[in-house]
């Protein structure tokens, strides 16, 4: 009567909060989620949880499937790394590199987690890089880059991660932090503060002022996001961040977030990995391992 994809389907639905979000998280429609869940129900002879509630609310029956789900699904879990060491497939390397400067927020969780359970595997985060990370991971200088700008290069996957949105932070009292939007036009008097990267790979160039043939006013950069916030709190600029960046300093409320654009300018996150690595189970679980934690610890993101 009770499969895993039930149970993982359950865990979904009240870590996202509603049932279109859930059914992104299992990578299903909402229809067909929602048929899930009603088979399910007429199978336990009872409901699961109320409907038209946000955040979902369980009935008794649901909690206590909750409650299963939580105690069956971390033993699967370790099952599986169990039977991968069995068959002789825990041995690896995992030497990376991060071409996002935000991303350590939801990384070094990741990182620690693994390691607790693949002790067998080598991690590193080599610094001071003077190759491009891309094409190392093709040479196998390494074996994963996090990336929003993949390239065509022969052996080598992306795999992605999750969807962030592109905010446009402004001080609080800057002209444009009451507006719902702003437009390329509004930036031509801007100071723009980036991080030190070529424009090539800043979405708020790529997606929104170099299509409408606008630049700012004055770009300066700044190596750290703090150091970027500060720039902007003090009325010295505005810049653009993934949403989940910038939720400590919005809470705070230090500074303002602005939508680009109508409908947002909406980039994904990637993992890049070789093809060679690509089924290895240690690389299998450290992907999954990252998408659950990055769910777990970041706001506003989405299911590529």
């Amino acid at each position: 009567m009770l499969e895993l994809r039930h149970l993982r389907t359950l865990i979904a639905l009240r870590d996202a909060g509603s049932l279109v979000e859930a059914a992104e998280r299992v990578h299903l429609t909402q229809s067909a989620l929602s048929h899930q869940l009603k088979d399910l129900e007429e199978r336990l002879g009872s409901p699961l949880f109320l409907r038209k509630t946000r955040p979902v609310e369980f009935t008794r029956a649901g909690l206590r499937l909750l409650g299963l789900a939580e105690q069956i699904l971390p033993q699967v879990r370790m099952a599986e790394r169990d039977l991968a060491r069995l068959a002789g497939n825990e041995h690896g390397r995992l030497h990376m590199a991060i071409e996002c400067h935000s991303c350590f927020q939801w990384l070094m969780p990741t990182v620690d987690h693994f390691r607790d359970h693949w002790p067998e595997v080598e991690i590193d985060i080599p610094g001071g890089h003077h190759f491009d990370p891309l094409p190392a991971l093709a040479r196998e200088q390494l074996d994963l880059v996090i990336t929003a700008d993949p390239q065509p290069l022969p052996g080598v996957h992306y795999e992605p991660l999750f969807r962030y949105e592109g905010l446009l932070a402004v001080a609080r009292q800057h002209a444009l932090a009451g507006n719902s939007h702003v437009t390329p036009a509004d930036l031509t008097d801007q100071v723009l503060i980036t991080y030190p990267v070529e424009r090539s790979r800043l979405d708020i160039f790529t997606q929104f002022l170099d299509p409408a043939g606008v630049t700012p006013r004055e770009v300066r950069t700044a190596e750290l996001t703090i150091m970027m916030m500060q720039l902007v709190a003090s009325g010295r600029g505005v810049c653009s961040l993934p949403n989940w960046a910038m939720t400590e300093y919005l809470e705070r409320d230090y500074v303002k977030a602005v939508t680009l654009g109508e409908t947002g300018v909406w980039s994904t996150l990637f993992a890049a990995i070789r093809e060679d690595t690509r089924e290895a189970p240690w690389m299998v679980d450290f992907l999954r391992t990252a998408r659950e934690t990055s769910f777990a610890v970041l706001e506003g993101i989405k299911p590529a």
